[in-house]
């Protein structure tokens, strides 16, 4: 179970801020190679997407596959720590009863 009270867990998860990852990189420089242009992590549109197509109203979230279950049952076993927690989130997350 989680230690933290649902509001302490959410501001702790708004803190996370993750910006130039990996797959946000090599996602920006195909997209910049076939000469589309765009914005990166626009503050002024609602959840801040990682890239953002001003004029076409576009806005794109680049999720690690983690939060996806890319090879769930291989990564399963890589959690060391809170998985009371983590396995139920997971699940609700692939089975798509969280949003």
């Amino acid at each position: 179970m989680d230690r933290h009270t649902p509001e302490q867990r959410h501001r702790n998860m708004q803190a996370v801020k993750n910006k130039g990852s990996k797959i946000e990189q090599a996602l920006r420089k195909e997209l910049w190679s076939r000469g589309l242009r765009y914005r990166k992590n626009v503050t002024n549109i609602y959840g801040k997407p990682d890239i953002a197509f001003i004029g076409l109203k576009i806005a794109v979230f680049c999720d690690s596959e983690f939060w996806h279950g890319y090879h769930w049952e291989e990564q399963k076993k890589d959690f060391k720590s809170n998985k009371d927690f983590g396995f139920p989130k997971l699940k609700e997350i692939l089975n798509g009863t969280k949003r």
